[in-house]
């Protein structure tokens, strides 16, 4: 192994450079060169491109996703790619853990798994069951199509959910987690030297990016049914002020739900592009307020909104719901409705609107509690005591 002196090196595991997971994978790489590690993201690519494209400093090690029984051999190659001196495996999957399972076999280098969604949450959770006829179940593994093909299945979803004890260490972003998986929490953090708004003019990023005449609500993400965002537009279409907008980030690489919201409510929403992490305070930079109007749902309840830290560390006034983690998140520092209730989002947002000099007050706090609570430093604080237990 090629070795900086004296420094140690972890290889991080990301189930898919093109879906959910990756994200996470980048922060904790980011901890991780906090905790002055050598770091390198390896995994496979299941879509069309990586997305988000990783911080320039991170290297990345990505193979071509597929099913089996091509992806035995895909799965080998990436086994020769993998030396850290531990093994950081994101989401308990066989594309991430699984590989990191088998290399713990023969090299014996430490696993810890990060859990950030309840993966079967997608499926059913706990009610989902494979119950195939003889018939059936030769279909999905011998059909060229066949459902137990896909790596990705939700059986090999439950089987990795029973093996997370084989972990050396488990950490979790949220308590929903935790109380299922146990382990250590870390939250979904954020780069707060880089998500500082000092560094960034309001107006400057609201003309560049052709907002400077809205009065604008943002979510920085990938809209989907349980994120809320019809909860958002509706209240909109309440208040009915011409001058509103919601400007939505980089949008959906799963399916054609942005086309659903902007055909019934394209009046109201600006479709901002990809970005790539370095771009995001400046594009944050331009919002009124960003907003986190989670639905109350089992996928939403696991998850750790990595949007509230985006707008916590830009100091913006944070609009949410009270789903999950997200009141102990914010503290007092952001202001909440109950899920899926449009009425209230838009009561919060004629408050907060009205009220702007005091809104803002409350994102400064925001940041403060975001530098204290949620920065790479708190987190690497966290980590490293995960580290020392290995």
């Amino acid at each position: 192994m090629n070795r900086q002196k004296n420094k140690s090196k972890v290889s991080i595991l990301t189930p898919n450079f093109s879906k959910g997971g990756v994200d996470r994978a980048y922060l904790l790489g980011q901890v991780f060169k906090k905790l002055n590690f050598e770091v390198e993201i390896l995994g496979f690519l299941f879509g069309k491109s990586i997305y988000p494209e990783p911080p320039p400093d991170l290297p990345i090690y990505c193979l071509p996703g597929c099913n089996y029984p091509e992806f035995f051999a895909s799965v080998k190659q990436l086994l020769t790619k993998i030396d850290g001196d531990i093994v950081c495996a994101i989401k308990p999957k066989l594309t991430s853990y699984g590989v990191a399972l088998f290399n713990k076999i023969s090299h014996r280098q430490p696993v810890i798994l990060d859990i950030d969604d309840w993966e079967l949450s997608w499926h059913g959770g706990d009610e989902w069951q494979y119950r195939p006829s003889w018939k059936q179940l030769g279909r999905d593994i011998l059909k060229k199509n066949g459902a137990l093909r896909n790596p990705d299945h939700p059986l090999y979803l439950k089987w990795m959910d029973a093996s997370t004890h084989r972990a050396d260490a488990i950490t979790a972003d949220t308590q929903f987690l935790l109380n299922r998986f146990g382990g250590t929490y870390i939250p979904n953090g954020k780069d707060t030297d880089l998500f500082d708004p000092q560094k960034y003019d309001f107006q400057v990023s609201r003309q560049r990016y052709g907002l400077a005449e809205y009065r604008l609500l943002m979510f920085p993400g990938a809209p989907r049914p349980h994120k809320g965002i019809e909860d958002v537009l509706t209240a909109l279409d309440q208040l009915n002020e011409p001058d509103f907008r919601l400007a939505i980030v980089g949008g959906n690489p799963y399916d054609d739900y942005d086309e659903q919201l902007i055909e019934r409510w394209g009046r109201w929403i600006i479709k901002l592009p990809q970005m790539p992490v370095e771009k995001m305070p400046e594009v944050v930079a331009a919002a009124d307020v960003v907003v986190v109007p989670q639905r109350d749902t089992p996928v939403a309840r696991a998850q750790f909104p990595i949007k509230l830290t985006d707008g916590m560390a830009m100091a913006k006034p944070i609009l949410a719901t009270r789903v999950g983690d997200i009141p102990e998140i914010l503290g007092d520092t952001g202001y909440l409705a109950d899920p899926s209730s449009p009425a209230q989002l838009a009561e919060q947002i004629r408050l907060i609107f009205e009220n702007l000099d005091a809104a803002n007050e409350r994102g400064k706090k925001a940041r403060e509690r975001c530098v204290e609570k949620y920065s790479l430093e708190a987190m690497a604080f966290t980590l490293k005591s995960v580290i020392t237990r290995l």
